[in-house]
């Protein structure tokens, strides 16, 4: 970029994942951690019933509930946001001025909801979070790796759709070929949809409305990440990248190529 060094973005984009990380924290902890524990509660009635109300020796934990909602939480989130905005980073140094006439604010925007849509919204549809209590544990490996999978297809299929609304415009128009576009996406993710396994794995007595208050914090807590994260990480751009004071807020690095 002219004059800006790629670094500089890459800082901007680890701090925002950062603060992302945080506020996705505090929803984490006030909106996830109360379903967490009314599962682990049911999953461990179940297990008590199972040996007949015995007072077997309890296992030890390794780790205490505790430091799992605290520390084990926080280090997971902060850590996420950090690897994450430096990888939204290189894709903004990217797409910068590559994706349309958007100023630094807008693209970095479009960047974080198109990453909160392809990498978690998507997939989730297909294989939602679960929480303790539910879910064959012969089967956790299958379903990460599905999930992941799912995670990669949506990626590809994004950026093949980005790439082909581009080769359409000329010829139909940025409306139209960004219409084609979005119906091809959503037709192949359907089909992906349609031919990879679903797994159905909640017992009748566990509760639906815990279940679908577990979903949601789940989602709330990326959104939150996501949104954070664009709005952050966009105005740390626009004040690294606007030239001089009181210059126009179009003014932004021209992208090499």
């Amino acid at each position: 970029m002219n004059s800006i060094s790629v670094r500089a973005l890459l800082v901007r984009g680890m701090i925002a994942g950062v603060i992302a990380g945080a506020l996705a924290l505090a929803v984490a902890y006030f909106l996830g951690e109360s379903q967490v524990d009314a599962a682990i509660a049911i999953e461990e009635a179940h297990s008590h019933a199972a040996h007949g109300g015995g007072g077997g020796a309890e296992e030890e934990e390794l780790v205490s509930r505790t430091m799992q909602a605290t520390g084990g939480l926080a280090t997971a989130l902060l850590v996420f946001g950090v690897a994450v905005g430096g990888i939204a980073a290189l894709v903004f140094a990217y797409a910068l001025g590559r994706i349309g006439k958007f100023g630094p604010r807008a693209t970095a925007a479009l960047i974080a909801g198109a990453a909160l849509l392809t990498v978690y919204v998507v997939p989730f549809l297909k294989y939602p979070a679960n929480p303790p209590a539910v879910g064959d544990p012969d089967t956790i490996g299958k379903r990460t790796t599905l999930f992941f999978l799912m995670v990669a297809l949506s990626l590809l299929l994004a950026v093949a759709a980005v790439i082909i609304g581009k080769r359409l415009a000329p010829g139909l128009g940025n409306w139209n070929a960004s219409i084609v576009a979005a119906a091809g996406f959503v037709l192949a993710i359907g089909l992906a949809y349609a031919f990879l396994p679903s797994f159905d794995e909640v017992g009748k007595d566990f509760p639906a409305s815990l279940l679908w208050k577990f979903r949601l914090s789940t989602l709330a807590v990326q959104t939150t990440f996501w949104a954070g994260f664009g709005l952050i990480f966009g105005y740390l751009t626009e004040r690294l990248l606007v030239s001089g004071n009181g210059a126009d807020a179009r003014r932004v690095a021209t992208p090499v190529g």
